[in-house]
C-alpha cells in the first residue's frame, strides 16, 4: 500500500532488530535490519503485512528476541542513536545495515536524509523488489550493497516487469548489486533464460541467486527441477548460484 507522506527525517517502521542475514550475497553475515513498511507489490508468496502501523517494534538488545513498541513515525535521531549504541557495545558483530521492507524504496526521500548518517555507522545494504528505479537514481552513491529481487510471473502469480526490473539494474550496478530471484516448481526455463540474458546484458559481473521457494519451513519444490533452472540461468550467465532462506532452517528473524 502507499505510504503517507511524513517529515523526511521520519519513517513508518515495521520493526529494528539484529540476525543474521540469510539470503543471497551477504548470507552468513550479521546485520542489523531495519524494516520500511509499504509496498507496491502484491506477491502470490507473500504472507506478511507490510501496512503502516501506529507502533514499530524494537529489539531490546541485539539478538535477544525481546521487543518494545516505539510510536511511528521514527525520526532519524531515534534510529542513529539505536544502532549506535548496538555497534559501540559490541564492535565489530554487525558486518552492515540492512535497509529491508516491503520495498524501502517507496521512502525514498526519507532515506537520502538517513543513509548519509547511517553510512558513517555501518556500511548500508538495500533490499529490494528492484521495481523502483527513479527513487534509487539519487540514493544509490550512498549504498554499498544492493540485493535486488527480480519478481518472476511463475511465483508472484503477476507479469514479470522486465522494463522496471533492467532500467533498476542499469541504475543499481552502479555500486556494487546482486540479484536474486525466488523460483518454485512452476517456474519455467524460459524465465531462467530472460533472467540470465538480462543480467549478462545490463550488469555481466553481477552474482544470480536462485531462492527455492520455502513452504511451511521446507523447500518446496524438486532438486530435479532446481538443477534445471540453475543450468538455464548458466547458460547465459555462468555467476549463478542456489541459496534457500538460510534464517528459516535457523529459526532466526
Amino acid at each position: 500500500m502507499p505510504v503517507q507522506v511524513m517529515p523526511c527525517n521520519d519513517a513508518q517502521l515495521l520493526e529494528v532488530f539484529s540476525s543474521i542475514q540469510g539470503e543471497a550475497e551477504l548470507v552468513g553475515y550479521r546485520q542489523i535490519f531495519i524494516r520500511l513498511a509499504g509496498c507496491n507489490l502484491h506477491c502470490a508468496y507473500c504472507d506478511t503485512d507490510y501496512s503502516l502501523r501506529k507502533h514499530c517494534r524494537v529489539e531490546d538488545a541485539p539478538g535477544s528476541g525481546q521487543f518494545r513498541g516505539i510510536a511511528n513515525p521514527v525520526s532519524l535521531e531515534v534510529i542513529a542513536s539505536l544502532v549506535s549504541a548496538w555497534v559501540d557495545a559490541s564492535p565489530g558483530m554487525h558486518h552492515s545495515i540492512s535497509l529491508t521492507g516491503g520495498e524501502p524504496l517507496l521512502q525514498a526521500p526519507v532515506l537520502l536524509n538517513w543513509a548519509p548518517v547511517l553510512r558513517e555507522i555501518l556500511p548500508l545494504h538495500l533490499e529490494t523488489n528492484g521495481t523502483c528505479a527513479a527513487a534509487l537514481e539519487p540514493l544509490v552513491s550512498h549504498l554499498d550493497m544492493i540485493s535486488m529481487d527480480v519478481k518472476l510471473s511463475s511465483v508472484t502469480g503477476v507479469a514479470t516487469p522486465w522494463k522496471l526490473h533492467r532500467a533498476f539494474l542499469e541504475i543499481a550496478s552502479r555500486t556494487k548489486v546482486c540479484v536474486k530471484a525466488v523460483v518454485g516448481e512452476e517456474t519455467p526455463v524460459e524465465e531462467m533464460i530472460d533472467l540470465g540474458r538480462m543480467v549478462r546484458q545490463m550488469s555481466p559481473d553481477t552474482s544470480v541467486y536462485l531462492q527455492p521457494v520455502t513452504q511451511q519451513g521446507k523447500i518446496g519444490m524438486s532438486s530435479n527441477h532446481l538443477l534445471c533452472l540453475q543450468a538455464a540461468v548458466a547458460k547465459q550467465h555462468a555467476n549463478v548460484r542456489v541459496v534457500p532462506q538460510m534464517h528459516v532452517f535457523m529459526n532466526l528473524l
